[in-house]
């Protein structure tokens, strides 16, 4: 006996001695590592990566996947799903070379500034006074800069393809919403069309071409002019827009070039007249302002040649040239004078022009502090004469007319597929021009206030001064700067206009939420929106139809501040919601400022009209249905008292019919705990952990299981339920506990991991505590138990999250200070890595806490250009982190690595003897008699012993300390014995007929002894299987590089191997876990569950 023991102990000594000495056997002849009938590169090929090679081809490695996102602007990254689509669409184009000024600044610069600036801004000065007329300013302002808070949030919350506020809405709270507002926001685009249309028609007839009008008369002859002028400027328009749309975008800087030289313009008068004063004289009768033409004396007659001559003024109101003509009491109890339009900004008239002056319709424009006499009654045949009012003027009119000149901030995130860098041009850009253009209107609003005379800024179409536009009066040098470059640059918005209107609308169409706009995404071959822009005309005809500038504002405002507040508050459900995806680059945004927008936008829309706020809204509102009940019945509650449970109901419903959004993804965790025998949670901490994980947001199951029958076990499941719903409210862990009773604990988790949740709400992930005395607990299944959960995870799809030492982890109550998240992403299984680091730092445990991203580059790999594609994929990520790539060369396998998969193979290998010794055993048995089967057991139960006793004499000292334990329980194989018996009794009676000599069980007893000791022998003399070398290699090598770098790490994330597929090998898939991540203090090990989890796109 001595002997066979000696043996395999000197050959393992041996065998350990020759691969120590440094000039023994050479490391190539040794049969383990170098096979003759097998290439070497061949057998080791990739074995840093051994570990996860069964799963490359779902989870590919890290480099290769930064290496197909490496184009990222012209190829769609991350999930496969999301916009799959459009991919088939989209096609390549030129890298954007745009940068903030010129594809962001100036177009918003353009199209902010525009019609209302160069024709009523100093009709709304004169009338709503200074005080008042900053008042509107800065209220509609306000609510653009809110606005474009909101709006760079969106835009900078990933890629923004070309599609501006309705892709940003659309995608932030769904189809519904974008199709409402983005119909609405097409429809304020087609009436800012008509609008620059109509203000074209007013510029070239009241000031360039007076003579050019077709009706002559009152003001329903000028209505007319502009409806035929109109149409004929729309239809030429269209044509050119039909035509050559390239030549319209060419034209751009041409008509900016024209907005600001007039602004400048205007600038450089203000100073002037500081000096200088321009010469533009105001006939007042009393304190009534007169229209005045070119030639038109301001007295009612002079003396020439001792006679007395009456002038145009007098035959006016007399109706003759006569001294002695009937004439107007008005005219004859009042005075005539002349007053200077634009006295200068030193002249101090800006105290006279605080104040507003409203005024019905047909109301005569008067100088206040001018003395006249009143009349008692007079005729409204002499009005034509003065200057006055053609609408009734009011505040909430004003404000109506005005806002749509602060529109236009959108035109730089419409641009956001030509754009350098979209995420950085688009706030900086758009908040710069917003904040310029604001400056010039607050400044334009003082300085008209204190160079203009107030009845001159009331005067809407310059009829005081000579049929001048009246903000060209001031202008320097001359009066045409401004009438020809406000001509132009109203021309360039409304091609714009129809630019724009029609795309998107094609883009609305292409998208197919609204089923009966779909014929209007065809186009001509190149993509150009005919039918769209037919659309367009039509129903911006409808505007020039309307022929009023006044009338046509209101409406559009109406629609653009829909749109801006759908903006408001998709910025804030977002902020709110406080989703996964939610990353905005800009961070200078909060949710309050959204609904501060949200709700200006609200009140301006009312403020303006609120008849056609309520137009409006109606319009959105049944759009917003007709997309959401398209093709499906409607669903009707069953009264108030069921309104709560249907509401759950419906949102069940429309959660299950599909897996979420990546954008939407979330840790929907199922924990599973275990308990003592007392029903007390094992490990606390881990909810503790789900806490830190969740912040209260998503879904949250606490599982565990209880072994036995449930109506043995119901008292012991209540007990256990309300333990652990305390500890949850202990650890402010809000979910739903769910407790099991199963016959086994294996069981009971496979049922838990199928069935927990209900409907939608149903379990993403799995978290779990890792079996830390897996090898040296009583019970053998308890690795077996793990290993089979997480392959269940992985055929349900789940993701899993293995937490190592989570006794260790942090309490909510604790703060880090500093520390690093490190993650080590060795292959790409979805980007839960990436995701949960971020999740984790928006808590207060971990917010100081620095992100670390390591991956892993092979011998082919370049590790410089990896670098800087992880950190740009990083950047479209919003995700912040350091970016380390380290290099795992290939190298030999060493003498540790071999030796430890040997001893490990070698204690598998044994525990497999064992329990076949354990089988024949059973099998002897059953062939007992009932009268010998007392005697027999007790022979059976020294076999084991026997077994035991010659494994602890044949193993080394150190693995027979560690592996004495796993020897089978003596009274687990009694029990399993009686039952075997039993069955076999029954079963076979023909057997009891046996009998058994003493010689006969003594032979049978050493002949077992014999196999068993030479297959022992034979364990002692296997050759290590060269996978699991591999294997161990790659955890070694991976072992030390992790602990190289992440030795003092708060937390170390690591992408968690799969279990082989052949089960065999299942304790050998343990091991090398628990080699990976030796000497690691916090572990958090991730398994993705088959699908992206994260997203570069907004």
């Amino acid at each position: 006996m001595s002997e066979l023991v000696c043996c395999p102990l000197l050959l393992i000594l041996a065998g350990l001695l020759r691969k120590l000495e440094g000039d023994g056997i050479p490391r190539e002849s040794s049969p383990f590592i170098n096979n003759d009938s097998m290439e070497r590169g061949n057998i080791y090929e990739g074995k840093n990566m051994a570990l996860f090679e069964e799963e490359m081809d779902s989870n590919p490695m890290v480099s290769s996947l930064l290496n197909k996102l490496a184009n990222y602007t012209n190829v769609t990254q991350g999930v496969v799903e999301h916009e799959e689509d459009e991919d088939s669409k989209r096609k390549e184009i030129k890298a954007p070379r745009m940068g903030t000024f010129i594809g962001v600044y100036l177009p918003c610069l353009q199209n902010i500034l525009g019609v209302i600036l160069f024709l009523r801004l100093t009709w709304i000065v004169g009338t709503a006074g200074v005080l008042e007329s900053f008042i509107i300013v800065f209220m509609c302002c306000s609510g653009t800069l809110l606005t474009a808070i909101s709006m760079s949030a969106i835009a900078t919350n990933g890629v923004v393809p070309a599609g501006g506020s309705y892709y940003m809405i659309s995608r932030s709270l769904g189809p519904e919403f974008g199709g409402a507002v983005g119909i609405c926001f097409y429809l304020g685009t087609t009436f800012a069309g008509a609008m620059y249309i109509l203000g074209t028609i007013e510029i070239l007839l009241k000031y360039i071409s007076p003579n050019a009008a077709i009706f002559e008369g009152g003001e329903e002859a000028m209505l007319n002019n502009m409806r035929v002028y109109g149409t004929c400027i729309l239809a030429l328009m269209a044509l050119v827009v039909f035509v050559g749309v390239k030549y319209v975008n060419k034209l751009a800087l041409v008509f900016l070039a024209c907005v600001i030289l007039s602004i400048f313009a205007i600038y450089a008068g203000v100073i002037k007249t500081a000096f200088e004063p321009p010469v533009f004289p105001v006939c007042l009768l009393g304190n009534r302002t007169l229209v005045r033409g070119t030639e038109f004396p301001c007295v009612k007659y002079y003396e020439e040649n001792n006679m007395t001559v009456t002038t145009k003024l007098w035959e006016n109101f007399c109706g003759s040239p006569l001294l002695n003509a009937s004439c107007d009491e008005y005219f004859i109890l009042n005075n005539v004078t002349e007053i200077q339009g634009i006295p200068g900004v030193a002249s101090g008239v800006l105290l006279d022009n605080l104040w507003s002056v409203y005024g019905d319709k047909f109301t005569i424009v008067e100088k206040q502090d001018q003395p006249s006499v009143p009349v008692l009654e007079e005729t409204d045949a002499k009005i034509k004469f003065y200057v006055y009012s053609d609408i009734m003027t009011y505040f909430t009119m004003l404000v109506g007319i005005y806002f749509p000149s602060v529109t236009g901030i959108m035109a730089g995130s419409n641009r956001s597929g030509d754009l350098r860098d979209a995420q950085k041009a688009i706030p900086t850009g758009t908040i710069m021009a917003i904040l310029t253009t604001s400056f010039i209107y607050l400044s334009c609003i003082v300085l008209f206030g204190a160079c203009i005379e107030g009845v001159v800024l009331r005067d809407k179409f310059g009829q005081a001064v000579n049929g001048n536009l009246v903000i060209g009066t001031l202008a320097w040098p001359s009066p045409w700067v401004i009438v020809i470059g406000s001509f132009f640059s109203t021309c360039g918005a409304g091609l714009q206009s129809l630019t724009g209107a029609p795309r998107l609308l094609q883009a609305i169409a292409r998208d197919g939420i609204v089923p009966f706009l779909q014929v209007f995404g065809h186009g001509k071959a190149n993509g150009e929106p005919t039918w769209a822009l037919l659309l367009t005309a039509l129903i911006c005809e409808i505007g020039i139809l309307i022929a009023s500038l006044d009338s046509v504002a209101p409406i559009l405002s109406m629609f653009f501040l829909m749109c801006y507040l759908f903006v408001n508050l998709a910025c804030a459900v977002q902020t709110l919601l406080r989703t996964p995806n939610w990353r905005p680059r800009f961070k200078y945004y909060h949710w309050t400022l959204s609904f501060l927008g949200m709700s200006l936008c609200l009140a301006l829309m009312f403020i303006c009209s609120w008849y056609y706020a309520l137009v409006a809204m109606l319009i959105a509102g049944c759009i917003y249905k007709y997309i959401e009940y398209r093709g499906a019945e409607k669903e009707w509650g069953d009264g108030i008292r069921g309104l709560s449970l249907n509401a759950a109901r419906y949102a069940l419903l429309r959660v299950e019919q599909g897996p979420p959004h990546t954008k939407n993804w979330r840790p929907q965790v199922l924990v599973l705990l275990n308990l003592d025998s007392e029903q007390v949670v094992k490990h606390p901490r881990l909810l503790s952990f789900t806490s830190q994980l969740k912040a209260g947001k998503g879904l949250t199951i606490v599982g565990s299981v209880l072994p036995g029958i449930y109506l043995d076990k119901f008292t012991e499941a209540q007990r256990a339920e309300e333990n652990i719903r305390s500890l949850m409210g202990a650890e402010r862990t809000k979910g739903f506990c769910q407790i099991v009773v199963s016959s086994t604990v294996r069981d009971g988790i496979s049922h838990l991991i199928q069935s927990a949740g209900l409907g939608g709400m149903k379990h993403n992930t799995v978290l779990m505590a890792w079996p830390q005395s897996w090898k040296h607990t009583d019970n053998p299944f308890s690795w077996k138990n793990f290993v089979d959960t997480v392959r269940e995870t992985t055929a349900a799809q789940q993701a899993l999250l293995v937490a190592k030492n989570i006794d260790s982890f942090p309490t909510n109550q604790e703060r880090f200070s500093e520390g690093n998240i490190d993650v080590w992403w060795i292959v790409h299984d979805g980007g839960m890595l990436m995701l949960l680091p971020f999740l984790l730092r928006q808590h207060k445990v971990w917010r100081k806490c620095k992100m670390r991203i390591f991956t892993v580059a092979q011998m082919d790999d370049n590790s410089i250009q990896m670098k800087k594609d992880l950190q740009m994929f990083l950047y479209h990520l919003r995700i912040n982190a350091e970016v380390e790539v380290v290099e795992m060369f290939e190298n030999d396998i060493s003498a540790f690595t071999y030796e430890k998969t040997l001893v490990m193979e070698q204690r598998s290998q044994m525990l497999k003897q064992m329990q076949l010794s354990k089988n024949e055993r059973e099998r002897e048995i059953q062939s007992i008699t009932d009268e010998s089967r007392g005697s027999i057991r007790k022979k059976s139960r020294s076999s084991p012993q026997c077994i035991g006793q010659d494994v602890d004499n044949l193993l080394p000292n150190d693995i027979q300390e560690e592996e004495a334990q796993l020897i089978h329980d003596r009274n687990t194989a009694s029990r399993s014995t009686g039952m075997v018996k039993s069955h076999t009794a029954v079963a076979t009676p023909d057997k009891i007929q046996m009998t058994w000599t003493k010689e006969k069980l003594i032979s049978e007893k050493h002949k077992n002894k014999e196999a068993c000791l030479s297959s022992y022998k034979d364990i002692f003399s296997m050759k290590p299987n060269q996978s699991n070398v591999r294997r161990m290699h790659t955890a070694v090598k991976l072992n030390g590089v992790v602990l190289n770098k992440s030795q003092h790490a708060q937390l170390v994330l690591l992408n968690m191997p799969g279990p082989p597929k052949n089960r065999h090998g299942d304790e050998n898939y343990m091991e090398f876990l628990e080699v990976l991540t030796e000497g690691l203090n916090r572990v958090l090990l991730v398994r993705g569950g088959g699908r992206e989890v994260i997203t570069i796109y907004s």
